[in-house]
Order: structure tokens, then sequence, then C-alpha cells
């Protein structure tokens, strides 16, 4: 900021700058109150500055891209694929679940891709927080941030109260009755209380947290023996299932064929499928973790989500194949439909996959939770304890210690329906700002960009002569893809009056803003207004018709712009289309979760920002650079200096001395 003031001896003008940051002490109070909200602007939108020494990390690089694609194929297949398929096919789709899950894993990869675009740039364990605080700012970052400690707290807590559920159907819920009758009840009717405290799930935490402190390479090693065994017990259900299939119960006209409930049926399963594929992100967690991040993160990602979903529809076609979908039990698909087979000794291989594969979910919540509270804290947005690394392991032994006991007490004390809906609207959040901001940066001016682009001449031949270059052709394709021409209109669509305004990259921040919330409205009159458009009500048709123009319009908008193709790291196709699709998928399923957890997850917030503008504002280290200057003072160069006061102005010139040799001041002294 500058303010012209009169000199007091000369009568010139002398411009004072205040460091942003810095309130003025005059002026008026609306001055003032204009001061510090532009400070505040400022600093909730600072964004995280890439250093050299950006890469640097006290947490130990071990883990190859094998160790990482299990971990992501663990934290997928849990409990979801014994039970989400159950009640997908019973209550759902019918057979054509099959089709729900691999709607829903094309949904998932829209996602996924975006975050192994960032992983390889940005490979620290902050996954999407550090994403967003690189490319949107702060206060953004610190919200997906927040909300990422939210599905990693919850999602081990519900996954906790799982493993309790699975291991005590194995002795057919002899646990629970011992509990209710040795210790009691803990609530009745409760939507958020357990019916009795669960020690188990308590236990199971503690144990996990325990070998997440161990180090990331222990961790990894277990979850590589128990994802394995995990794939083996599926690799069984499926041969199994198969052996015994009857194709008559895809084709059985009396039961509605393939798809009983219709195409909407299907639809309708894959936003349920969708949360089977919550944990790739874990992924992206480790990515600070992984020896090659910038080849790991984007391979694993990829070939994880595809095996999970080859998993998925082998699983629940055997399933569908076996016994007609109405004599499915959602609560123990498997081994009914193994006991309506004749082959009850399935139903204990059933119980071991299910225990492998909701230890390695548990485990996969359990590692990327800390590391999370670690990266937020590490940049001063939590406290600074959470941000300790104990050297023996090099792990964030206090944010393992303290999320782990608190993970621990709600899977004793909450149920898990109430954990896993709360859980899924945060990931959704997360999914969506990450796609945001792929097309942000592709769109930004190079100067603006933070990440390292390939030099401009990288596709010539070595060796070619630059006059064979130089055609008409070749230089007009050349300056297409130069570096200056990054998020500004295409040569041929400069003459557009209102596009041609902006500075290079606004115009597409703008739109990626608007098409947010033109999604948003899009998605929310099909869903609460559908009943009006089936009836034909003209205001619902309309208001369809002009969202979707609004989103198309933002889309040209964004295409109309030279898009960053530079990147020397792994970069998704397709931007700005498949990031859009990702943005609606999320925000579609968002707009279907109840509205209490809406609520819920309103006070979640308020609790974070809380803490946010109390600590993190203050301490943040993107700060330090603004904070503990005061005002500088220059001359602008028309100030009316006399001839007398030039005059008296002296100046001694020094030559330049030697270094000082300490042994000859210690025996100049002697």
């Amino acid at each position: 900021m500058h303010q012209d003031v009169k000199h007091p001896d000369t009568g010139g003008r002398v411009s004072i700058s205040r460091v942003e940051g810095q309130p003025s002490t005059d002026g008026t109070m609306g001055e003032r109150m204009r001061e510090g909200m532009t400070s505040l602007w400022l600093a909730i939108n600072r964004k995280k500055t890439i250093t050299d020494d950006f890469h640097d990390t006290p947490l130990k690089r071990c883990l190859n891209t094998f160790d990482i694609t299990l971990l992501g194929i663990g934290h997928m297949i849990g409990a979801g694929i014994y039970v989400l398929s159950g009640t997908v096919v019973k209550d759902l789709a019918g057979p054509s679940a099959v089709l729900s899950f691999l709607f829903a894993g094309f949904a998932a990869i829209l996602s996924a891709l975006c975050y192994a675009e960032f992983g390889a740039k940005v490979p620290k364990a902050g996954s999407a927080y550090s994403y967003t605080y690189v490319t949107l700012g702060e206060l953004w970052g610190f919200i997906i941030g927040w909300n990422i400690v939210l599905e990693h707290l919850l999602g081990a807590s519900a996954i906790a109260r799982a493993f309790s559920g699975a291991l005590d159907s194995v002795f057919n819920g002899a646990i629970r009755n011992s509990t209710l009758s040795n210790i009691g009840t803990l609530s009745k009717n409760s939507e958020w209380l357990s019916e009795y405290p669960d020690f188990i799930a308590f236990s199971a935490t503690i144990i996990v947290f325990i070998v997440v402190g161990t180090g990331a390479k222990f961790t990894m090693n277990f979850n590589n023996v128990f994802t394995v065994l995990n794939m083996t017990v599926l690799v069984f259900l499926i041969c199994v299932g198969f052996y015994f299939a009857d194709i008559k119960n895809w084709e059985n006209a009396k039961t509605g064929g393939f798809f009983p409930h219709g195409f909407a049926g299907c639809l309708s399963g894959a936003a349920t499928c969708f949360f089977a594929y919550i944990g790739f992100e874990g992924i992206a967690t480790a990515g600070e973790e992984a020896k090659n991040p910038e080849r790991s993160i984007p391979i694993s990602t990829v070939t994880s989500l595809g095996i999970v979903t080859f998993l998925y529809i082998m699983v629940t076609a055997a399933l569908t194949l076996m016994i007609p979908y109405q004599d499915v039990d959602p609560t123990a698909a498997f081994p009914h439909a193994f006991a309506m087979r004749s082959a009850e000794w399935a139903k204990y291989i059933v119980a071991i996959g299910t225990l492998f594969g909701i230890t390695t979910s548990l485990l996969g919540s359990a590692f990327s939770l800390p590391r999370t509270i670690y990266a937020m804290a590490s940049d001063g947005l939590l406290f600074s304890i959470f941000a300790y690394i104990y050297p023996r392991t090099q792990t964030p032994i206090w944010g393992v210690f303290t999320f782990g006991m608190i993970s621990a007490l709600m899977s004793l004390l909450f149920e898990i329906e109430t954990l896993v809906e709360f859980m899924s609207i945060g990931t959704l959040m997360a999914y969506t700002l990450v796609a945001a901001s792929v097309i942000i940066l592709r769109y930004l001016p190079a100067n603006k960009c933070q990440f390292k682009l390939k030099p401009e001449g990288e596709g010539e031949e070595i060796g070619q002569p630059a006059s064979e270059m130089e055609t008409e052709e070749s230089s007009i394709i050349k300056k297409s893809k130069s570096h200056d021409d990054f998020g500004r209109l295409k040569e041929k669509l400069k003459s557009i009056p209102l596009l041609r305004s902006f500075e290079p990259g606004n115009a597409s921040l703008l739109a990626t803003f608007l098409i947010l919330v033109f999604i948003v409205c899009f998605c929310s009159t099909l869903i609460f207004g559908f009943s009006s458009i089936e009836k034909g009500a003209w205001w619902a048709i309309f208001l369809v018709i002009l969202f979707g123009i609004a989103i198309i319009a933002c889309f040209l908008v964004m295409i109309a712009h030279e898009k960053n193709d530079a990147f020397t790291t792994f970069s998704i196709p397709f931007v700005p289309l498949i990031p859009i699709l990702s943005m609606f998928c999320n925000i579609a399923l968002m707009l279907n979760l109840n509205y209490l957890t809406w609520i819920r997850l309103g006070i979640w917030m308020a609790v974070g920002l809380t803490i946010y503008f109390s600590y993190g504002l203050w301490h943040s280290h993107e700060a330090r650079s603004t904070n503990g200057y005061g005002e500088i003072v220059h001359y602008t160069g028309d100030a009316n200096i006399s001839c007398s006061t030039i005059s008296n102005m002296n100046e001694e010139i020094l030559e330049q001395q030697p270094a000082r040799n300490p042994n000859e001041d210690f025996q100049g002294g002697m």
C-alpha cells in the first residue's frame, strides 16, 4: 500500500509503503476497517509457496509402487465388498448391480485421476489439503484438510465397529450378548450412541494405531500381507460362485430379468456403490514417504482402482448368478448364498476374508489420519506439537497417539451408521475442490505457476538447423505452445469483447467458480424438483435448461483459453471435461445425503474455523515473510531538495575489507 505525504523540511512528496498485513495507525475508522478487511482477505487467500526444499521431509521415503498400490486396494476393499454388494443387489439394482459397480468405478476414477495429477506434483502427506493450499489458498486448504481429518477419524471408528460386528457374527452374537448381560446398555433407540460399549472395536483401533506408530515400512508390510490374503479369499469366492452359477438367474422374466428395478435402479445402486471406492486418496497421503512419488502415485492410483473395480464386478456377478437376487440376504449375502447351495463350510472362509478386509481398511484410515494432521501442523495451521516426528520410527507420534485415542473412544460409543454418513460428506467435498483445483492450475499463466515446466523448445529435434524450423506453419505452432500464452485467449478468439478484458487466468478462474454454483443449482433442481419435472411444471423445466446452458457456457469459456500442457509430471487428459464430470458426480451425491449430515458438518466446520482464526491464521508459516516489518519510507522523486542540503550530504567510500582471520585477532589480543 502506498501513501503520499508532504516532507516536513523540503515541501516535496514522500511515499510511505506499508507491508501487507500491517494495519494503519492513521486515518478514519472506515479506512482502518477497510485496510483490516483487505489484510484479512490477503491472509486467508495466501498460497503455499513451493520452494527448492519443498520435497525434503523428516519422514522416511521407503515405500515403492507395490506398497502404495496395496495400500490403496486394502483401504478400498473392506467390509463393503462383503456387505454393500448384498444391499445393492437386494434393495436397489438386482443383477444390474454389476453395472452399478462399473458406473461407480468410472465416477471414482474421475476423482482419482485428479488426485493422481496433484499427487505427482505435490507429493506431501496432506493429500487434498496440500493441493488446495497450493492452488486456491490457505482458508480453502484448511477447510479441506479439516474435512479429511473428519473422514479418516470417523472412517477408522466406523471400520472398527464393522470389525467388531464381523467377529461377533463368527461367534453367533456371543460377544454382544455377554457385554449386555455383564455391563448393561449404553442407550436405547439412539441415532448417535451405541446400544452397548464396544470394547472389541476400541481394542482393535488401539492395536492398529500402535502398528502405524511403529513406522511406515512395517505398517506397509503388515498391510501387504493382509491385503494379499483378502484378495486370495475374494478369488476363491469368485471361483466357487461361478462354479454354482446359473445364467437363468439373469434371464428370468418373472423376477424382472437383468434390470428388475429398471435402469433407474441401476443408477441408484451406482450412487450407493460409489462409497465403496472411498479410500484411494490414502495413496496420495503416502506420497511424502514414497521413494519416487512422481511415478508411483499415478501408477498406484489407476492400478488399484482398476483392480478393485474388477473385483467388485466379479464378486457381484458371482453372487447374482448363484441365487436369484430376491433371495439375497443383505446382512450376510455370501454365507446365505453358499448355504442355499449346500456349501455352508464356505461361510467360515467368508468370515476370515471379511476380517482381513476390514483390518486393511482400518489400517488405511489409521495410516492417513496422523499424516494429514502432521501436514497441517507443519504449515502452522494446527498446533505445532502434531508436527513432531519421532526420530526412531520417523512417524508423527503425537498425532498417532492423540487421534488414535479419539478414534478409539468414538468406536467405543457411537453407532456405525451415523459415523459412515457423516464421513461421506467431507470426502465428497474434498474430491470436488481437488477437481476444481486441476482446472484452475491448467489455466494459470506461467508467471503464477509454481511447478516446473518443460522448456518451450523441448519438442525440437536436436541438431536440426534453426532455418529449417522457421517455416510459417512451425512458427505458428510454436507460438500457440509458448509459456506466455497459458491462460490467455486462443489466437482466433482474441476478438471476443468481454473475455479479452480479463487478465490471463482470471476468466477461467471465474468460470470454475460459476460452474460449481451452476452444477449445485442444476443438481438441486433435478433432485428436489424431480416430481415437478415429471408433472411437466414449466418453471422446473425452465430452470434445468437455464442452468444447463450456463454450465455449457462456462465450459466454453474455459476451452477458449490456452491450456498449460507443459508440466514435467503426470497430467490427466481431457481437461476441463474430466474434472467437471467429477465435480458433477460428487455434488450430486452430496445433495442426496441426509439434511442432518449437513447440520453435523456445519458444527464440525464451526469448530475448525474457530481453530483457524484463533490459531492457524496467526501461526501460518506463509505469514512469516510479511510479519515483523514496519513502514518503509522512500522518495518518489518529486521532493524539492535545495542545493545546500545536497552539499551537506557527504559520502565516505571504504575499500572492501579482507576476510578476518580469527587466529590473528586472538594473537593481537595477547
